[in-house]
């Protein structure tokens, strides 16, 4: 899973958003680091909605022009969290291997 995509997902944990929303809030979640460009987010969109992961949630006029909100699906969900796990185990399989290289006292 690309790291927008595990952002994207991670942003539509607590509810549905519409896209400049998930924009925003994949900034937040990055501490700035991820910065999706609208063309990025939608083509994102796209391959998650169809592997099924996030759906349209519904669509709301917004001084004139439509705004979709996109949720996560349960498939999302466990998506999301497999991939959490998978990074998790990474991260600490990284960790062993520096305190190792430490104690051993190289630098």
């Amino acid at each position: 899973m690309t790291e927008p995509a595990f952002l994207l997902l991670t942003a539509l944990v607590d509810g549905p958003r519409h896209g400049y929303g998930i924009v925003q809030e994949i900034e937040k979640l990055s501490d700035g680091r991820v910065q999706l460009k609208i063309g990025t987010l939608y083509g994102v969109l796209d391959r998650l909605a169809a592997d099924e992961l996030v759906t349209l949630d519904r669509e709301e006029a917004q001084q004139g022009r439509l705004r979709r909100y996109y949720r996560l699906t349960e498939s999302g969900m466990r998506a999301l969290e497999a991939e959490a796990t998978r990074l998790a185990g990474n991260i600490e399989s990284a960790r062993r291997r520096l305190r190792a290289r430490q104690a051993g006292g190289m630098a």
